[in-house]
């Protein structure tokens, strides 16, 4: 069952037979460079990370993050969605994507649906999104779909994270 459908992806919830895909997406060079080590080292791991970062969350809020599936091939590419961090007044947008499908513009086809999809079906509406300072690539993405940089927050105190909204 999927939640929307762009030009070649279909948007679809991540389940717990996702398990690979999800275990090498967080593992892979640019996750763990721009969004961080969510310490998933094994399949069970990686179960418990869809549980608590997707599953509650379509649960609990009502969204969460989805993941982008090609429509020739039926494989899982990347994930794209909203979060409501305790530290953002507004849920953010997100999304990332196995190595292999970088750059082909899947992530920028998937996050303009997701936001007008966002606005429509969750009210989302002002949109936040938060990038690494080196994320030059996602901070491109984010200007292209409408978000403007709005300041730089340290949401723990240590990491400095670029802040983006559509207002």
């Amino acid at each position: 069952m999927f939640l929307f459908k762009t030009k070649r992806l279909r948007i679809e919830k991540v389940q717990l037979e996702d398990v690979s895909f999800i275990f090498d997406l967080v593992n892979s060079k640019g996750w763990l460079k721009y969004i961080g080590d969510r310490n998933v080292r094994t399949n069970e791991d990686a179960a418990q990370y869809i549980q608590t970062n997707m599953i509650d969350n379509y649960k609990k809020q009502g969204f969460g993050f989805f993941k982008m599936v090609l429509s020739e091939t039926n494989q899982a590419i990347g994930i794209c969605g909203f979060a409501k961090r305790d530290y953002l007044e507004h849920a953010d947008i997100g999304f990332g994507l196995l190595p292999e499908f970088e750059g082909k513009g899947y992530a920028y086809e998937a996050s303009i649906s997701m936001l007008n999809y966002g606005e429509k079906h969750w009210q989302i509406n002002p949109v936040y999104a938060i990038t690494s300072l080196e994320n030059e690539r996602s901070q491109r993405l984010l200007q292209k779909l409408g978000l403007h940089k709005k300041g730089i927050i340290s949401p723990d105190g240590e990491e400095k994270l670029c802040l983006f909204s559509t207002e």
